[in-house]
């Protein structure tokens, strides 16, 4: 086999059926529930109330959906089927490059924020089992109870094995998981928030923090609703690709998320008030039975998709580490399948590292929150931007979109700005 036939790029299911609108809203939501869903009972109560942090929600979806819509707009103007390939033809290489490096770091961080997931619900669940052993509530240390060694274990025999391959074929069959488990967390917490028997009275400090509050919880919400990644490759995959039905569908799937994100805050906030955890599921004892089937579902859900993960980012940086041997030497299947499963092996074990470091989830998702202003303001904001200036659209709706462009691009640096800067205070406030 040639060295073109190597670096090309792996098929990732393109003979698939095209999709119809249910099955893109499907999709568009399978993207955006996930681990996101555990921290927001912590972000309303970081938020100070439910007000305000339904009203922040609200601003955030008009930013959100307008991102969706001008993602697709740019992919049926520029006829690309990925993100980064949008980005560079419509923005230029400079900005595409950007948007690379940006993917990259974020499908990083995705990982170890997934990991740090799993390793919540292997503590519950490992003290869960040791109580219902031992017979006593006094947890004794033990390594083999250490919810790092199960982590580890669990990358290595699960989750090592389902990423080295090319192409991960098990996705379509636990597509459904994510939102399953989703659905099941959010009607667990509005159950048990019904059936307690003493009502929490929460106070509402609307005032408490005032703005800085409110913007504290804006990465909470850009790594929630983060499907932007996705989007365009869900669009290309259309059957239909008028915009007004990518509208409907991006309209359609982030009311649904913004429905299932805002019971599971609420609730989870009037459950257990201030004293509610950054991963909600840490609020609840370790004995309870629908809680454990929700660990369960999530954990189960995470692990059979960090392997897709890590292979959106593995694929560029094995592309250029083929390319940049190719050009000393001829690329061999031998050679490709070392590297990868070297890769694979490296990723694997970076993403572990930070987990065992830093196993506060929301510090986690302060960076990712960060890192997604990128996706989902400041790239859709450049791209509307862009095709304005070569697509034969009338002055008076150019200029405004070109303006609402602008203001996505100022909100997108804020937010990014914003969640920076908290994430390193906080890291040195630690040190």
């Amino acid at each position: 086999m040639g060295s073109r036939g190597l670096l090309a790029k792996p098929s990732l299911d393109t003979d698939i059926p095209r999709l119809g609108t249910f099955g893109a809203i499907f999709i568009m939501l399978k993207s955006a529930l996930g681990a996101g869903l555990l921290n927001f009972p912590w972000a309303f109560e970081k938020a100070g109330g439910v007000g305000t942090a339904v009203w922040v929600e609200m601003v955030s979806l008009v930013f959100l959906i307008s991102g969706l819509v001008a993602l697709g707009y740019a992919s049926s103007v520029s006829r690309q089927s990925t993100y980064h390939d949008v980005v560079r033809h419509v923005c230029g290489p400079a900005v595409g490059q950007l948007c690379e490096v940006c993917f990259i770091f974020n499908l990083f961080m995705i990982c170890v924020a997934f990991l740090v997931v799993v390793q919540d619900q292997l503590e519950k669940l490992c003290d869960s089992i040791y109580e219902a052993f031992s017979g006593s509530t006094e947890i004794q240390y033990h390594w083999y109870t250490d919810q790092r060694f199960t982590l580890f274990i669990l990358c290595f025999v699960v989750i090592l094995p389902l990423s080295i391959p090319k192409e991960i074929s098990i996705q379509k069959y636990t597509s459904v998981m994510g939102t399953l488990a989703a659905t099941y967390l959010t009607v667990a917490v509005i159950v048990k928030y019904c059936m307690q028997e003493d009502i929490v009275v929460v106070s509402q400090t609307y005032n408490s923090g005032s703005w800085a509050s409110m913007f504290s919880v804006i990465p909470t919400i850009c790594f929630g609703f983060q499907c932007h990644e996705a989007s365009i490759a869900i669009y290309s995959s259309m059957e239909n690709k008028k915009i007004s039905r990518w509208v409907f569908i991006s309209v359609v799937s982030m009311f649904f998320c913004l429905l299932i994100y805002s019971l599971t805050g609420i609730f989870g906030y009037l459950t257990f008030g201030k004293n509610v955890a950054a991963d909600i599921l840490m609020s609840y004892p370790g004995d309870d039975v629908a809680m454990i089937i929700a660990r369960l579902l999530f954990g189960f859900s995470i692990v059979t998709i960090y392997p897709i993960i890590l292979l959106l980012g593995r694929w560029f940086i094995h592309n250029l580490l083929l390319r940049f041997w190719g050009r000393f030497s001829i690329v061999t299947q031998s050679f490709e399948s070392r590297s990868r499963v070297m890769l694979t092996v490296v990723w694997i074990m970076v993403t572990l590292l930070i987990t065992m470091f830093v196993p506060d989830m929301s510090k986690v998702i302060s960076v990712i929150g960060g890192i997604s202003a990128f996706f989902i303001f400041i790239f859709p904001g450049l791209c509307l931007i862009f095709t304005m200036q070569t697509e034969p659209v009338p002055s008076r709706i150019s200029m405004l979109l070109t303006g609402w462009g602008v203001v996505t691009i100022i909100c997108g640096t804020f937010v990014f700005g914003q969640s920076t800067t908290i994430a390193i205070m906080e890291m040195f406030d630690e040190l």
